[in-house]
């Protein structure tokens, strides 16, 4: 299984993108509906205004068709003999179809233009009506999106608040048990090698021994051995003097002594320094580990590989343990998961932890050192 990754600056800034993002879409989808609706309008008001001008010269046309009227009756009127009555007959009966003609025109040109405004307002209307269920359809696939998303963060920041908690208790208890350790081990070892230095230096007052003078310097060597060892257990003095890769070196060498699990180390740093933050963290990262591992894990072997490519360096820390199921967050935790977790977001990188029972452990960190 996976321990899922916790919450960074890099998912928050995805969210406000692709937040506004989609803020943007609905912002032009709305732009683009005003800009197709007012050239909408431009078009129907000239097609009106064409067909007005049709109408005019219609009106136009049945004006001088009766101005023609009038003037022939006026002639008729004046020379009652000079047509026919057939004639004056099939002459009004002709100014007639032409009238009928000329204002069936007119009414045809406003009837298609009537219709043809009325389908494009449907039609515009239509398409509004369908973008702008988009629009609403896209918010609240936005909206839902959102609010699961933000969810899910506050859910995750519940969590690590949670680690947060059981983080400063742990913090607590181990501060407690460095002085108690310390207390001990000043008292026990170095104040014992001290008394027996005092001891034989007062015996060699009264009478010079050289068995005494051996005593007192094995008692020597002895205290300081002690006092390098505390001062490794506070802050090793290679990783200042020498850096990350000389340390891990030199912490998987000892952790091998010590523990006689076969250790493999690899790394492509070659006397390279990273950042003084990235170095402590993950020295403190890789020591909570093999600690863990000679603990818990009852491992045969385990591998440190430590690569910086780019922007970034990677820990990975594998154990062939019996291992054990992420899921049950309480040995996670109780094996320091939420302290590694701290030291990698304090870096500003993240930690993946992937276990199974029977698989063993595998602890990736990655960290920024730009």
């Amino acid at each position: 299984m996976r321990q899922s990754s916790s919450i960074t600056q890099v998912h928050l800034q995805r969210i406000l993108v692709l937040g506004l993002g989609l803020s943007a879409l609905l912002l032009l989808s709305a732009l683009f509906v005003a800009w197709r609706t007012v050239r909408q309008i431009d078009r129907d008001t000239e097609i009106s205004a064409d067909q007005q001008a049709l109408e005019k010269a219609a009106i136009d046309e049945i004006q001088r068709q009766q101005v023609y009227l009038n003037r022939r009756w006026q002639q008729l009127a004046q020379k009652r003999d000079a047509l026919s009555r057939q004639d004056v007959l099939d002459q009004l009966a002709e100014n007639r179809r032409q009238m009928s003609r000329a204002l069936d025109s007119a009414y045809k040109r406003a009837e298609l233009l009537r219709e043809s405004i009325r389908e494009e307002s449907h039609g515009l209307l239509r398409w509004t009506v369908w973008l702008f269920a988009a629009c609403v359809g896209l918010s609240l696939l936005s909206a839902t999106w959102a609010v699961r998303a933000s969810t899910g963060l506050f859910r995750q920041l519940e969590r690590q608040a949670g680690e947060l908690t059981r983080l400063q208790y742990q913090f607590l208890e181990t501060q407690e048990e460095v002085a108690r350790r310390f207390s001990h081990e000043l008292h026990d070892e170095l104040g014992q090698a001290l008394t027996g230095v005092k001891a034989n230096v007062s015996a060699l007052q009264r009478s010079p021994d050289k068995a005494r003078i051996e005593d007192c310097l094995r008692l020597i060597d002895h205290a300081i051995q002690n006092v390098r060892d505390m001062s490794q257990l506070l802050r090793p003095t290679i990783l200042d003097d020498f850096g990350l890769d000389a340390a891990l070196r030199s912490l998987t060498e000892s952790f091998a002594q010590r523990t006689g699990i076969s250790v493999e180390y690899k790394s492509d740093l070659d006397g390279r320094r990273l950042p003084e933050q990235a170095e402590t963290n993950l020295f403190r990262i890789a020591q909570e580990a093999l600690t863990n591992v000679a603990r818990h894990a009852k491992a045969t072997a385990v591998s440190v590989e430590l690569v910086a490519r780019g922007a970034d360096a990677r820990l990975v820390i594998r154990d062939n343990g019996h291992g054990f199921d992420v899921a049950g967050q309480g040995r996670a935790t109780g094996l320091g998961l939420a302290g590694m977790k701290t030291r990698a977001r304090g870096c500003g990188g993240t930690l993946n932890l992937e276990s199974a029972p029977g698989k063993g452990v595998r602890i990736e960190v990655v960290c920024p050192v730009a």
